[in-house]
């Protein structure tokens, strides 16, 4: 692989600005600066660009990015370091990643961190784009935060959404018992390919019913839970004592009325996070964990990441004008 030096790269790069809060018609195609990679940080050549909620969020105007952010949408990348910054150890130009950046994902050229990038095997680049967002967020909430065990039972609400199949993957592969929640008959097919044990229909059965059918009126040890709403009753409802309640997110808003007495009778854990807003150390130490425990079985092929759909970059108003769980841009 030749080593490119920054003198042969471009002056300028290609990226998608946010003109505005509103729709689509929003993001423009606009030329900016490319930016020399600071100490630790390496230059990574998008080849393709995952697109998440946050980035609807966010031209919607109400997720703005953090203040030492780039005000770019995309919050992970895959592509090839073309060149790195001061301090970098482990990074050398050619070499393929893919990332979690806090911006700046909707462009020809992205900063990554050099200790927050990820090497990608043989996976093709769309395939290794839609990784970090969801494997960091599952990671973090249901494994360092949540804790979740072999042989413990867990409801994941939405579980043919991004961070929903990704979470049951992991648990099952880790040895729980996975329930899990969906809106059609063939969401409730995907989620058991994924490896859910019990999938149910929230548009046609009562998940709390259910779930006290399926565990004998024991609960679960833990929900996680992207809804929030009028689900957050009835997670505490449902939850076994000492059970851990996970949010990921709140799609329908916060609870209008919560009843904390089941929270306080079973000691119930109620916690969450958002993964923009965490410190680098936080977000180093989970990439280190995902590269040992988790990337060998993505390189196995034991989990695969899933993409709904795929388009080319000039296509991102499309990207945008559908709800799909996973999707990518590519270059």
């Amino acid at each position: 692989m030749p080593h490119h030096h920054i003198d042969a790269l471009p002056k300028t790069m290609l990226a998608i600005e946010i003109v505005g809060p509103g729709g689509p018609e929003k993001l423009k195609p606009s030329q900016l600066p490319l930016i020399k990679p600071p100490k630790s940080h390496l230059l990574v050549k998008v080849a393709a660009a995952g697109v998440n909620r946050p980035d609807v969020f966010q031209r919607m105007g109400v997720y703005p990015p953090p203040a030492d952010a780039s005000p770019i949408p995309g919050l992970e990348i895959s592509g090839q370091v073309v060149s790195v910054g001061e301090g970098c150890q482990r990074w050398k130009n050619g070499d393929k990643v893919c990332a979690l950046v806090a911006g700046g994902g909707y462009a020809e050229y992205c900063l990554v961190h050099e200790a927050i990038a990820l090497p990608i095997g043989d996976l093709s680049y769309i395939e290794a784009a839609a990784l970090p967002e969801n494997f960091f967020t599952v990671w973090a909430n249901v494994f360092q935060i949540g804790q979740l065990k072999k042989n413990e039972t867990v409801l994941i609400h939405g579980g043919t959404s991004g961070i929903g199949s990704i979470a049951i993957m992991l648990a099952k592969i880790f040895g729980a018992k996975v329930f899990t929640t969906v809106g059609s008959v063939e969401k409730m097919k995907v989620a058991s390919s994924l490896g859910a044990d019990k999938v149910i229909n929230y548009m046609t059965e009562d998940f709390a019913e259910k779930i006290a059918e399926y565990t004998q009126n024991k609960g679960v040890n833990m929900v996680v839970d992207l809804i929030g709403g009028d689900y957050v009753n009835k997670n505490y409802q449902i939850a076994a004592k000492y059970g851990r309640i996970i949010q990921v997110g709140m799609m329908r808003g916060a609870p209008q009325q919560v009843n904390l007495m089941p929270l306080m009778v079973k000691q119930l854990i109620h916690t969450g996070s958002t993964m923009r807003a965490r410190t680098l150390v936080e977000k180093i130490a989970i990439a280190k964990e995902l590269e040992n425990k988790v990337w060998p079985l993505i390189y196995s092929g034991k989990i695969k990441p899933i993409i709904a759909k795929t388009y080319p970059l000039e296509e991102h108003k499309h990207a945008f004008g559908v709800s799909i769980a996973a999707k990518a841009l590519y270059f």
